[in-house]
This record gives C-alpha cells, sequence and structure tokens, in this order.
C-alpha cells in the first residue's frame, strides 16, 4: 500500500545545563547567533529548554546534548543523548 517512511534529519541540540534542581528534569540554556533581517547584524539569541534526564546524573554547568522526543509532559519534548 502507501508506506510513509521517516526519513527526517535528527537535530541534535548542545546547550549548558543551568538547573537540575527538578526530579529527573534539568534546563538547558542554548545560546544561536541571528542575523536582523533589514540591518544584517548579528546579534545572540539564547532558549532554554527543559529535557528529561532519567538518573538525574548532569549537574549545573555540564554541557549536554539532547534530542526531540514525544512529549513527556506540559513542557518537556526533549531526551537528554547519552
Amino acid at each position: 500500500m502507501d508506506n510513509k517512511s521517516n526519513n527526517k534529519k535528527i537535530r541534535r541540540i548542545k546547550g549548558i545545563v543551568v538547573s537540575d534542581k527538578m526530579n529527573k528534569t534539568i534546563v538547558v540554556k542554548v545560546e544561536s547567533y541571528k542575523t536582523h533581517p533589514k540591518y544584517l547584524k548579528k546579534f545572540k539569541s539564547t532558549s532554554k529548554y527543559k529535557v528529561h534526564d532519567p538518573e538525574n546524573k548532569h549537574k549545573t554547568g555540564d554541557v549536554v546534548e539532547f534530542v526531540q522526543c514525544r512529549p513527556i509532559s506540559k513542557d518537556k519534548r526533549f531526551v537528554i543523548l547519552y
């Protein structure tokens, strides 16, 4: 029949842990540089993601890599890579 294959590229995101106070959850800050559409000046943009950490292994200041997954809770849509 109609076989749909998921050939999506998995986006790996790298960031720094800024909070590990929740159980099995860490907050990761990701910095990126964007270009202003009119003035073409580059500026720094930061985003925070809640990431599932099942073993509570990572602490504040660690550099971690994570990927998107199914929704785990209201805000958690990412899981840590090991």
